[in-house]
């Protein structure tokens, strides 16, 4: 063997020593900073697992990463493992959920109806850019800044989007009026959004009132409402709040506290890191001496179930309806620069009995938590009250005696079934097709001027009358291609009627002051919560 051979053969060994030395280092060095890691999970907060993968994917991840991306999409995950009440909410569905709460948004100060692929103004806010600028009660919205919008389907929510805006900023119509093209520039301004749908007198002694959701302003808005309805002679008071989903803490406090006696407990909040904090009646409230009824349902919930709660449990009212939806939650709102926010779930309410009603839930699983609702329907717990389940060990006593439960809502001290009374295959073709709306929409046209001209309920039911709805409407189904059972025509046939009078009263200046009255009616509910026991 060549010395040049010999050579070769003992380079070739140095370098495989040396490459051999240098993958011992290098997976020296990864085990240690695995170890180093491993040591970091067991030992630190259990964030820093996250903390630890997200370095790695920015230090070594082979592609661009879009930082802003993964964090929109990352946050709703986390909080989505927790309650199902803890939500992150970008920019934009920050500001909306906040425009509804704080009682105002920015937009033209019109209500509209979509019977037939046309926007048909029902209403306009009193004083509100639109009345302003002119706009009626059934003109139609033809296109918004030069964009058609009417027979081309746009979606409603993209209209909506189209009419709001920054307040000061114009917006141009172009408006059908009576077969002639008229156009109109409308200044968007700051639109009240009315908490209080509507309060009215039912009788001579009982006064009901509507509260739809749980705003900045309302109990501004009870309280301006309250004098009215007293000076017309109110002694009894329906308070309905049905569908009602909640909404600001301290508009519930102030207004359980109006009916409530001096050191009366409204509500308790605790939470792990938020210690109990009572909240408690001062005495001040002016319908401490009324007598009050409740109205909820399955939709009724958080801020809605603290004053019903409130009212129950101090033995200061019925409660009448289904029972309500269950969330015992209180929600913290925190936000960031850039205008997004969380809202975290920091304690649990508890009513004044010591009862939380925030129903079960597995974190994680939203899913199954919007489907309670559906099943209540399948065990028929919404036509049966017998099928509503109690558990005795969250059971509880009122001062008075009156036996009420935890967990899972507030049960109603009266039962009132979903109403199936006439319902029928053609009621509910005319319901689902939305006929009714749509008729209205044509009747509202044919008596524009004298709808108008209305300023009672009297006047508004003389007129009615003279419409002969039924005839009418039966010939618009005929129309439609819809087949009238008469038989079921027979069945269902007042309660469509009824319907079509609150629609129609909806087109004059009473809008919801005429729909509401009519409607009650045919409404089980505030039927069984004014009919003498």
């Amino acid at each position: 063997m060549s010395s040049s051979s010999n050579s070769n053969n003992t380079l070739r060994l140095v370098l495989w020593s040396i490459i051999m030395l240098l993958i011992g280092s290098v997976v020296t060095r990864t085990l240690d900073n695995r170890r180093e890691r491993l040591s970091q999970i067991e030992t630190g907060h259990g964030w820093d697992k996250i903390k630890l993968v997200l370095q790695q994917i920015e230090q070594n991840y082979v592609d661009t990463i879009d930082y802003d991306k993964v964090t929109e999409d990352l946050l709703p995950l986390i909080l989505g493992e927790l309650d199902p009440h803890s939500v992150y909410l970008p920019p934009k569905n920050l500001k909306e959920a906040n425009a509804e709460l704080e009682g105002n948004f920015d937009g033209i100060g019109v209500t509209f109806n979509v019977p037939e692929d046309t926007a048909i103004i029902i209403s306009v806010v009193a004083g509100g850019p639109s009345e302003r600028a002119g706009l009626l009660s059934g003109d139609r919205i033809m296109a918004v800044d030069g964009k058609p919008v009417a027979g081309v389907r746009i979606n409603q929510d993209s209209l909506v989007g189209m009419l709001k805006g920054v307040s000061g900023s114009v917006v141009h119509l172009d408006i059908m009026r009576d077969e002639e093209m008229v156009e109109f520039d409308v200044t968007r301004d700051k639109i009240p959004v009315k908490s209080i749908d509507v309060a009215y007198m039912i009788d001579d002694t009982t006064g009901y009132m509507k509260l739809s959701k749980f705003t900045r302003t309302s109990y501004d808005e009870f309280s301006d409402a309250l004098p009215a309805l007293q000076d017309a002679g109110m002694t009894k008071l329906v308070f309905d709040l049905r569908d009602n989903t909640g909404g600001y803490l301290d508009q519930a406090l102030l207004l359980s506290n109006e009916f409530l006696a001096e050191g009366s407990l409204i509500v308790y909040m605790e939470g792990a890191h938020r210690p109990r904090q009572n909240f408690y009646a001062d005495g001040s409230g002016k319908c401490q001496g009324m007598q009050l009824t409740v109205l909820v349902n399955e939709n009724s919930a958080s801020s809605s179930e603290i004053f019903a709660g409130a009212m129950q449990d101090n033995d200061r009212g019925l409660i009448y309806g289904r029972r309500t939806y269950g969330k015992g939650m209180v929600q913290e709102p925190i936000f960031f620069s850039d205008n997004s926010g969380i809202r975290l779930t920091v304690a649990r309410f508890y009513t004044a009995t010591g009862r939380c009603i925030q129903k079960p839930y597995t974190p994680g699983d939203g899913l199954g938590y919007v489907y309670d609702i559906y099943e209540r329907y399948e065990h028929g717990e919404m036509t049966n009250a017998d099928s509503i389940i109690r558990n005795d060990s969250l059971r509880y006593v009122t001062p008075k005696g009156k036996v009420v439960y935890g967990g899972g809502g507030i049960i109603p001290d009266v039962f009132v079934p979903v109403d199936t009374t006439g319902v029928t295959d053609l009621l509910v073709r005319i319901n689902r097709q939305a006929l009714t709306v749509k008729y209205s929409s044509e009747v509202a046209d044919k008596y524009r001027s004298s709808l108008r001209q209305v300023n009672t309920l009297d006047e508004l039911y003389a007129l009615l009358d003279s419409m002969d709805l039924e005839t009418g409407f039966l010939s618009y189904l005929s129309r439609c291609g819809v087949t009238v059972d008469r038989r079921q025509w027979a069945v269902s046939g007042d309660i469509v009627l009824v319907q079509l009078r609150a629609l129609v009263g909806r087109y004059s200046p009473l809008d919801d002051r005429a729909f509401y009255p009519i409607i009650a009616a045919i409404d089980n509910v505030i039927q069984a919560a004014v009919t003498p026991q």
